[in-house]
């Protein structure tokens, strides 16, 4: 049953596709079929101690660490939940994000929404690419607590193209680990084709930036049309008052009349 499983199972790292060195494309597919699809870019920021000069006192300083292209990748689909799962340098860090799909009652009904509900994200300290001479070397899993991000419409796909922090908490003596999230489109339920994305929903950010980019054009549109209207106004006034009989003002000449 397992070989079956894994055999109905493929999981793609099309990262390469990108033109964007930082963004990372993976698919997950089960029985044939696209079942969830992430695009996006990735970067954690890590504080860590070190010894200061005089080996006594500690200082913190902070690893960046992108998530690789070469990332391997597992996933894992279902009706209501789905995971994907990558892990880079020989497993020194692991990224498990897991989603939700649930339903809610609202004055329109029972709609329903998915969500990104946890991350998991694995790192060692010993691990030299990023961590320099690190205190206490070692694995730490930094997490997310009663998470909900990414909350999007059932059928629909996520976009933000706009940077985004997720707060993680560490098993490292309760540090504060920074997810930074950009240029994602994201879907781990419904997808209606191979490869395809559904219709997307944009994050607030997008959604306002979009706003102030239009907001300039609409207001010029409406401004342009009272003008115009005003123009209009003023001409059809000018010609009704011109075909108008004009009376003297000057009392002198209607001496002729009587």
């Amino acid at each position: 049953a397992a070989a079956r499983l894994a055999a109905e199972q493929e999981v793609e790292n099309l990262s390469g596709l990108s033109p964007n060195p930082e963004k990372d494309i993976f698919v997950v597919r089960e029985n044939r079929t696209t079942c969830l699809m992430a695009e996006f870019a990735a970067k954690f920021i890590v504080p860590y101690d070190v010894w200061a000069s005089n080996y006594v006192d500690l200082i913190t300083e902070q690893a960046d660490i992108p998530l690789s292209r070469g990332a391997e990748m597992k996933g894992k689909c279902g009706s209501n939940e789905s995971e994907l799962e990558l892990s880079w340098l020989d497993q020194a860090y692991i990224l498990k994000l897991s989603f939700l799909k649930e339903g809610h009652n609202t004055s329109r009904g029972l709609e329903a929404s998915w969500r990104l509900s946890r991350i998991q994200f694995t790192y060692d300290t010993s691990e030299r690419t990023y961590f320099k001479d690190a205190v206490s070397p070692g694995k730490h899993t930094a997490s997310s607590h009663r998470l909900s991000a990414l909350v999007t419409p059932a059928g629909r796909s996520y976009e933000c193209q706009a940077q985004q922090t997720i707060s993680l908490v560490s098993s490292d003596h309760q540090k504060s680990v920074q997810l930074l999230l950009s240029e994602v489109r994201l879907q781990p339920f419904d997808i209606p084709a191979d490869f395809v994305f559904s219709e997307e929903h944009k994050c607030p950010v997008d959604q306002r930036e979009q706003l102030e980019e239009t907001l300039p054009l609409i207001l010029g549109l409406i401004l342009g049309l009272v003008i115009v209207i005003t123009l209009g106004i003023y001409h059809i006034h000018h010609k009704l008052t011109a075909s108008q009989v004009q009376i003297p003002r000057d009392r002198s000449q209607y001496k002729h009349m009587g």
